[in-house]
């Protein structure tokens, strides 16, 4: 134990010259300080030129305004945006269209794309055409969340009309408060959307884990939402989104009384560029309506209701996301404190009791769980953007065709012993594991408890909000004026340091001169100087303290909300005694959806039996790939290379249909499916069979050996095949020798010569180029 106390005692000691080390940190700690200062007077001048234009972005790519929402019949101050790609990135038109929602959460527009490395950066590189639907600060007068939802459903009925030769629907990206609202309207409007990502969006509000995830809490702390109304009867019917920042800003008060500040000081020469151009989307506050912040605040946060199929829209279109029949991508964070994988997950253990109401909603749920990015680093780091944003971008295709069921995306680092490599662009490679869901349901690890002490909550915040608009609000309405509301506005803590740091301060201007002189004659001190040391103990003590005391802070709020909330009393004055029924009731399935399902079983069980080689194949790739248990993008890739190079002309969109029919199938009945296979195969050639057996080998094989499971699928397969083919070249021979006795040997090769030659240019097409080694083994 004697060196570890030496050392410390090494690193303190003072040097030679205690004065001299005195002396280069003072001059150090004076000049950080005024270059300090002037970074915060940048940074208000830069809020105010932000906020002095039209329409405020931190978009960090070029566009050019498709539509403009105010001009709807219901306007609303969103648009669509066209990203413009660089000069060096050519648009392929095949490709299917991406739009990126931008979150409206209280911060400004843009954040999808501040940076090249971004969700849509990736998107553009990849060839892909892009839109960006943004947002102005402030909202029009009438408008609602239900007209959002609409306004972006005309936004991407105008992207499929200009892009009517691509693959397939727009992949819609939707980040935090924008992954909801995108759901809502996919959920409304299915047919308009293909693979949907969602990033950060929490949609089961009530679900967290205890002792982690306090800011659910936080309206049952406040008596409901009629503070939200009484805040936006403040601001004269306008919600100001600065409050909203401001619970953010809570969460983590180490880093926003503290760490933020102190990373700038101490590496003010350093750190000035990234710091502004972080606080230019940061401090860039919007506002909402005060019907939308209500509606929000009621029926998603405290109510609940949209992982439940409450929601209802004006005109009676119930808001059910079980309608959506694109694949769902549910991108979430351990490290999130604001969406937790619990309220990212916990609609798929709401809506569905077991894994087979998954497939017969033909649902296809992907997810993936990072191990510690924070909130705002799943759709701005850099890191994040390169890995697992680029690699749903690659595979889109591939999610696309999945089968219905849900999936756990995995990322793995491509190293010099992987497989195939080549198969698999970029550092990584994707793959799809099957899970259940009881799997998820383990994930949110929901609380029955709980779930009653926020049922109480949402009923108390109902009476709450009737008391206030009953005998208060009518007063606090009277008394509040434009001039008060931009008054308060302007004096929110948030926004006041922006107000008063800046050049229109006549205080703070000369700071500019000062700090350029600072510039010139700058001296650090040594990172080993004593007092230098010394100041990063003090601030790691001050990091450590604030941390103990939101620890405290969350503990105290988090047992004092069970506590209230959890008593008999509380309960049962808001009508959920012992005796009352679950608090969070599973939705049911409708009678038209039920017809709808025997309806369509009929249909694919008369289809069993149609079709050819190609449903065979697929076939007998879904049923090998199931037992393998995942899905990896190398055997997609072969998969489509295979496709490019035998010239089929099938479309990618015709291959996904006939996939994911199959699928059905397959899940629907998988026995009468396999069985149906000989008959499949009856009229096809041997070489035919034997070529697309030898295809899904190839394709099986490319991401390694199989399991003991799938090579036993594999056999039987083998076997069915092998049969087929050894029928099918009986009955070749046979035709050939029954040619060969009514004409001569000469006659008999020029027929056969004709027939070739005449034989239609479809049909040829679906003959082999080449047979592979296992192709050839199977039938022979």
């Amino acid at each position: 134990m004697a060196a570890p106390a030496n050392a410390r005692s090494a690193a303190f000691a003072l040097p030679a010259n205690p004065w001299t080390a005195a002396y280069e940190y003072a001059v150090d700690t004076l000049q950080r300080s005024v270059l300090y200062a002037d970074v915060m007077r940048q940074r208000g001048n830069q809020y105010h030129s932000h906020m002095a234009k039209r329409a405020p972005n931190v978009l960090s790519m070029e566009s050019e305004l498709v539509l403009d929402g105010r001009e709807f019949a219901r306007p609303v101050n969103y648009g669509l945006l066209r990203i413009l790609p660089p000069p060096d990135v050519a648009v392929d038109p095949l490709k299917r269209p991406f739009l990126v929602v931008d979150p409206r959460a209280g911060h400004g527009p843009g954040i999808g794309g501040f940076k090249p490395a971004s969700e849509i950066g990736v998107a553009v590189r990849a060839g892909h055409p892009c839109y960006f639907a943004s947002f102005l600060p402030q909202p029009t007068a009438t408008q609602t969340v239900e007209d959002v939802m609409r306004a972006e459903a005309r936004f991407l009925e105008e992207i499929i009309a200009r892009h009517p030769d691509s693959e397939g629907k727009p992949v819609v990206v939707g980040n935090c408060q924008a992954g909801w609202q995108i759901m809502m309207t996919a959920a409304m409007r299915p047919e308009l959307f293909g693979p949907i990502i969602v990033a950060g969006a929490p949609l089961s509000y009530w679900a967290g884990w205890r002792g982690m995830n306090p800011m659910r809490y936080s309206g049952g702390l406040t008596g409901g939402s009629w503070l939200t109304e009484l805040t936006s009867d403040l601001g004269h019917g306008h919600f100001d989104g600065a409050w909203l920042v401001q619970n953010f800003e809570n969460l983590n008060p180490a880093n926003t009384l503290w760490g933020k500040q102190y990373n700038l000081y101490s590496n003010v020469d350093t750190e000035a560029s990234r710091y502004l151009s972080f606080e230019k989307w940061w401090g860039g506050h919007v506002f909402l309506n005060a019907p939308e912040i209500q509606y929000i605040v009621d029926n998603l946060f405290i109510g609940n209701r949209l992982a439940t199929a409450g929601l209802v829209t004006s005109d009676g279109i119930r808001i059910d996301l079980r309608n959506i029949r694109s694949p769902i991508i549910v991108f979430c964070s351990k490290g999130d404190n604001i969406t937790p994988p619990p309220q990212a997950l916990g609609w798929i253990p709401d809506l569905y009791q077991n894994d087979a109401e998954v497939v017969a909603h033909g649902q296809t749920i992907v997810y993936a769980v990072h191990e510690s990015i924070g909130h705002l680093g799943i759709f701005v780091s850099g890191s994040v953007a390169r890995k697992e944003h680029q690699e749903f971008t690659a595979n889109i295709d591939l999610i696309d065709v999945l089968p219905a069921g849900i999936y756990q995306a995995e990322i793995a680092d491509k190293t010099p012993d992987t497989l195939n490599a080549d198969l698999a662009p970029g550092d990584y490679v994707l793959s799809f594991a099957r899970r259940k869901v009881d799997d998820v349901r383990a994930i949110v690890a929901r609380n029955e408890e709980d779930d009653r002490r926020f049922a109480a909550v949402a009923r108390i915040s109902d009476i709450n909000l009737g008391l206030y608009r009953s005998f208060l609000q009518p007063w606090i309405r009277a008394a509040v004026t434009p001039q008060s509301a931009e008054w308060l506005q302007r004096m929110h803590p948030l926004r006041l340091p922006y107000e008063l740091i800046s050049d229109r301060n006549p205080w703070v201007a000369p700071v500019a001169q000062v700090a350029a002189q600072a510039r010139l004659q700058r001296q650090q001190a040594a990172p080993d100087n004593p007092y230098a040391i010394l100041e990063r103990m003090v601030s790691n003590t001050i990091d450590t303290s604030l941390n103990m005391w939101q620890e405290l802070r969350d503990a105290a709020g988090e047992q004092l909300f069970m506590n209230i909330y959890g008593s008999p009393l509380v309960q049962d004055w808001a009508g959920l005694g012992a005796k009352a029924d679950a608090p969070r009731k599973h939705p049911g399935v409708s009678p038209e959806h039920r017809h709808f399902m025997e309806g369509r079983a009929d249909e694919l069980r008369a289809l069993m039996d149609q079709g050819g080689v190609r449903e065979a194949a697929m076939r007998l790739l879904l049923y090998v790939s199931s037992a393998e248990g995942s899905i990896d993008e190398r055997s997609f890739a072969m998969l489509r290379k295979m496709r490019a190079d035998a010239d089929s002309g099938l479309a990618l969109q015709e291959f996904k249909n006939v996939a994911r029919d199959q699928a059905l199938m397959m899940r629907l009945d998988g026995e009468a499916a396999l069985q149906a296979m000989p008959t499949l195969l009856e009229q096809a050639s041997a070489a035919e069979i034997r070529d697309a057996f030898g295809t899904m080998r190839h394709v099986l094989e490319a991401t390694g050996p199989l399991n003991e499971r799938a090579r036993a699928c594999l056999q039987e397969m083998e076997q069915i095949f092998r049969t087929a083919a050894q029928r099918a070249l009986a009955r070749e021979k046979k035709a050939s020798a029954g040619k060969g006795k009514g004409k001569g040997a000469s006659t008999s090769q020029g027929t056969s010569k004709s027939t070739r030659a005449s034989k239609p240019a479809a049909a040829r097409k679906t003959a082999p180029r080449r047979r592979s080694a296992a192709a050839t083994r199977t039938g022979e």
